[in-house]
């Protein structure tokens, strides 16, 4: 595990929209910055700063960042029309949303731009895992060919969307955990929002008892 945090000079490299809400950036990797998968950076801009999880794998040359364009969000609004060479400031890394690895099960669930952390662990090699995505609409699964060749089960839950992909639920994760998933003892990482953090782990102590539960909370 990373410990030690320093503050670094980073570069905006490039922007792609992968949906109308949410956008990918790439930035440059700071001299002598080391991460563990799962972890995440603090990235600072005019005057601004956010945490966001880093979907690259510590392997790669650069830093890919899963981004939400927040309604009058200050540092997602800046990086979504920010120019390209643009100069940032990112401080890390921070967490302990690492996988522990374990004779248990891992169940991965993931709502929105929570799937970040999932994607560098998958992006690193990691493949026995059951993988959760929640979203609205199929056009909000990022990474998605990522996960169907990585992920030993990946079940993207739509919650308002009758075009469903292959293999995927009608319904949130809690909906499909409580139906679909054999009781047994696993270990569960949840990332997204405090809702279905909140849902699932309720979900866990009476459903799945013993199991031991991450967590990483999107706000």
């Amino acid at each position: 595990m990373k410990t030690h945090v320093s503050t670094y000079a980073a570069v905006l490299l490039k922007r792609q929209w992968l949906s109308n809400k949410s956008f990918g950036i790439i930035i440059s990797t700071p001299s002598g910055f080391e991460f563990e998968p799962g972890q995440r950076i603090r990235l600072s801009c005019g005057g601004h700063e956010r945490d966001y999880s880093i979907v690259s794998a510590p392997k790669e040359s650069d830093l890919n960042l899963c981004i939400r364009n927040v309604t009058g969000g200050k540092v997602s609004g800046f990086l979504s029309t920010a120019e390209i060479g643009t100069s940032l400031s990112i401080h890390g890394p921070h967490g302990y949303f690492t996988y522990k690895p374990s004779p248990r099960p891992a169940v991965f669930v993931a709502t929105g731009t929570g799937i970040a952390p999932f994607c560098s662990m998958a992006r690193s090699g990691l493949t026995d895992f059951t993988l959760l995505h929640g979203v609205r609409l199929p056009e909000d699964l990022y990474y998605a060919t990522q996960f169907q060749q990585s992920a030993r089960t990946y079940v993207p839950c739509l919650t308002e969307s009758n075009k469903l992909p292959a293999n995927a639920f009608k319904g949130k994760v809690t909906e499909y955990l409580e139906k679909h998933l054999p009781p047994a003892v696993y270990d569960f990482y949840l990332s997204g929002r405090r809702e279905m953090i909140r849902d699932v782990t309720l979900l866990i102590d009476e459903r799945f008892s013993d199991s031991l539960v991450y967590t990483e909370m999107f706000y």
